[in-house]
């Protein structure tokens, strides 16, 4: 005798799913912690290298001062670089003096009309821009006249000309008269750290040499303009590509010390992080990895 037929019931049909359900779910779950795990992975490592970045950009600078004073003044290298790896970074460094720059404080008129000349402003718009950055800087009434304060004050700005040294490039925003894209522009090209009247045009870039061949050592003088002197201010790039793909790049001016607890000081710094691999600029490239230094 075959055993009676046994028709399924709508609670098994209803157990069945509900099950499925369950499995969908915990799936769900499954997937979604996962994603979180990752997520955390990824965090954890970024924060981690976050917190290296800045004793690996010390490292950098501590390397590159001891390499510098490890010569005597008139032997250093104006620029040059050098790479090394510590823990999950491959670490890239430049450096060149600060006389690759216009300094604000220092540089005749004729040097500071010949970069926004350079940069695409008329002769006369220029000259003109080149006296509101002198006025700014100057005690001396002679460079800042009373119309430059008139400008200030028809302006509304709330104060006057400085009548001192520049103690920021970024200070040149505050100035009167100066277009803001044409202060953009200008900014990458200036400093107030090296205290020379002249740039070295072997280590400026493009904008810089065009400003500085604008003008002649003395009046009537045919030559170019002198070298300026070594400055102990020294700008140094470090670019950091870690293993995880990131990629971070690090500015800093530093003053070279002779004496001292520490080999040098920090005038300035700034960073930020990079999609890609940063190379590093201009006069400031090492001219192969494991480091050989530039020309002087």
């Amino acid at each position: 005798m075959t055993p009676p037929r046994t028709r399924p019931s709508g609670d098994d049909g209803f157990i069945l799913v509900a099950v499925l359900w369950i499995l969908i779910a915990l799936a769900t779950f499954a997937a979604a912690y996962a994603v979180y795990v990752a997520a955390t992975v990824r965090s954890a490592v970024a924060l981690e290298e976050e917190v290296a970045a800045r004793p690996l950009a010390r490292a950098a600078l501590e390397l590159t001062a001891f390499r510098l004073l490890a010569q005597s003044r008139d032997e250093r290298p104006t620029r040059g670089g050098f790479s090394f790896r510590m823990g999950s970074a491959q670490i890239r460094v430049g450096f060149v003096e600060d006389t690759a720059r216009i300094d604000l404080n220092a540089a005749p008129h004729e040097l500071i009309a010949g970069l926004f000349s350079a940069l695409g402003a008329t002769p006369d718009a220029a000259d003109g821009f080149a006296r509101h950055v002198v006025a700014w800087r100057s005690s001396d009434p002679e460079d800042a006249p009373p119309e430059e304060a008139a400008l200030y004050r028809d302006a509304q700005l709330g104060y006057a000309p400085r009548g001192a040294p520049f103690v920021h490039a970024d200070e040149l925003w505050r100035v009167a008269g100066l277009p803001p894209d044409l202060v953009a522009a200008a900014l990458p090209h200036v400093t107030v750290f090296s205290g020379q009247a002249q740039v070295h045009p072997a280590n400026a870039d493009p904008v810089v040499q065009a400003a500085a061949g604008t003008r002649r050592a003395d009046p009537g003088d045919d030559g170019p303009a002198p070298l300026p002197g070594h400055t102990d201010a020294v700008r140094v790039t470090i670019g950091m590509d870690f293993d995880s793909g990131r990629h971070r790049t690090i500015e800093a001016v530093i003053l070279l010390r002779e004496s001292g607890d520490t080999p040098y000081r920090i005038l300035a710094w700034s960073e930020e992080e990079l999609a890609a691999p940063m190379a590093v600029p201009g006069p400031y490239a090492p001219s192969a990895p494991g480091g050989s230094e530039n020309g002087r």
